[in-house]
């Protein structure tokens, strides 16, 4: 028995000494391996990513590499040079780490997956006449969430909430139905069941892609996880059936079914399908709930931004002769928006903090805009954090800690579309849906529904401040890297219902 001890104590110490002998050689970039053997640099990374990562780009310039929990990960912050890891598919794969995520998250494995597949199916359902069928969906639930609400209390009657909650509770039930929506999910508890059970999983979300949730934590996390796979699959899937059921659900012309379908040509079995609609979940329904609450955060903080926003509304509804109530969808994609458009550009450039996340699947040379090469080791990630450049970089954004809502608008009223960096004209001067062939494929609903649900309150609701001198609340670290942050808090508002022509 000591000799078994013995040999553990001694096996894990050479590990140790293997992970803590890298050393920085000709051409890499700085590395900075931390005092802690094997997890470096893990804790203030997970504690609060922008805060770590800042400091060392403040000491250590846009290239570095860190040691992160045994991993090496080159950390890129020169969205000059974010092209060089963007374009090399030869030899950074996006797959790998995605799937290990998967597999943390959502206890999800999906051994063929096909990414270019699997892109191709989103576009076609997130593009041209598909995009335009469920943006009309997500008008109507919208419509039908708000009317409910108007059921239930009288115009002049005031009620408070979390201005967080209101969102999310809102923009997620009305998204819930227009993806995954069946005759079922429409019952008023079996959506309370899905939204509550999806906040308990999302909570956990971050501690579970890092392995550090506590006892407890997995035990809830993994009811949630159980709890969601049921409320989220049809009967006829639960029940084992085949692609017979599937193509005989297709005639209700549902996105999740023909999702289901696209897994089946995939391969994948009865189970992962349950297990990957919670993925779909969280990846369609976890962001736009979150942005819409910082974009009314920030308009009912900034009267000057709330004002010009209520003027561009009202535009809009003289244009419709005199209500938008009837007409929102069309009038929204047949006239600009310009006022609103800067605002979300803004709400997104300071809220939207997602990680792009590359492994290196042989040894390469990454050579940066600035000339310089730059060796990167097979084995390594490489990892781009777009939140901290461009986005809150003070030499591209005046004041990039300051909501500004005019920040996308040139003087004449139009898009700003010209940004620099030492006088150099940028590419990228914000990234919130990531950039080219890898932007997020369901951007252009995404927007439709943070558009229309904005809009719809602003509309229809008078909605204040509790307390008039009230800011929004701070970010919560742990989110960064997971899409958009949430708040550390909420801000309280009262609201009541207009009367409705």
């Amino acid at each position: 028995m000591l000799w078994t001890i013995l040999l553990t104590v001694s096996g894990l110490l050479a590990l140790i000494m293997l992970y803590s002998s890298r050393s920085r050689k000709k051409n890499e970039p700085p590395l900075v391996k931390g005092i802690i053997p094997w997890l470096g640099h893990a804790l203030e990374f997970g504690k609060d990513a922008a805060k770590f990562l800042t400091r060392m780009k403040q000491k250590h310039g846009d290239i570095f590499t860190v040691r992160v929990c045994g991993h090496y990960v080159t950390v890129l912050l020169d969205p000059n040079s974010y092209d060089a890891v963007l374009d090399d598919t030869a030899s950074l794969d996006f797959s790998r780490y995605a799937q290990v995520l998967k597999q943390r998250i959502f206890n999800l494995r999906l051994p063929n997956h096909n990414p270019d597949t699997e892109r191709a199916w989103m576009e076609q359902h997130f593009q041209g006449p598909s995009l335009a069928r469920l943006s009309s969906r997500m008008h109507l639930h919208l419509q039908t969430l708000l009317r409910e609400e108007e059921r239930s209390c009288s115009p002049a009657e005031w009620r408070q909430d979390g201005l967080f909650s209101l969102c999310y509770s809102l923009l997620f039930r009305a998204g819930y139905l227009t993806l995954f929506g069946t005759e079922k999910s429409s019952n008023v508890t079996e959506l309370a069941a899905v939204y509550k059970e999806f906040r308990k999983f999302d909570g956990l979300l971050t501690k579970l892609a890092r392995s550090t949730l506590k006892q407890e934590e997995k035990r809830t996390a993994s009811l949630s996880q159980e709890r969601l796979w049921e409320l989220l699959s049809p009967a006829w899937l639960s029940r084992g059936k085949g692609s017979e059921s599937i193509d005989h659900g297709l005639n209700s012309s549902s996105w999740q079914q023909s999702y289901l379908r696209h897994l089946q040509r995939e391969g994948v079995d009865t189970e992962m399908q349950r297990r990957a609609m919670l993925l779909q979940l969280w990846a369609t329904q976890g962001n736009a709930g979150p942005a819409a609450f910082w974009l009314l955060g920030f308009l009912l903080t900034n009267p000057e931004a709330m004002r010009a926003v209520k003027e561009e509304l009202r535009g809009l509804a003289l244009q419709e002769d005199g209500s938008l109530q009837h007409h929102l969808l069309d009038t929204l994609e047949h006239h600009s928006t310009p006022v609103f458009d800067s605002v979300l550009s803004e709400t997104l450039r300071l809220t939207a903090a997602a990680l792009i996340n590359r492994e290196v699947i042989q040894n390469t040379t990454l050579r940066l805009a600035s000339g310089q090469e730059y060796h990167l080791r097979q084995g390594d990630r490489v990892c781009l954090f777009p939140f901290l450049s461009p986005q809150m970089d003070p030499q591209i954004h005046h004041d990039p800690q300051t909501f500004q809502y005019d920040r996308f608008l040139n003087a004449d009223g139009t898009e700003k579309k010209k940004f620099y960096k030492d006088g150099e004209r940028l590419k990228y001067y914000t990234m919130p849906w990531g950039a080219d062939k890898n932007m997020c494929v369901g951007r252009h609903f995404a927007v439709s529904g943070i558009k229309q649900f904005a809009f719809m309150v602003l509309s229809r609701l008078d909605l204040e401040l509790c307390d008039p001198t009230a800011t929004v609340p701070p970010v919560n670290p742990s989110r960064y890297g997971f899409g958009m942050l949430q708040p550390d808090g909420d801000l309280e508002v009262h609201y009541r219902l207009k009367t409705l022509h």
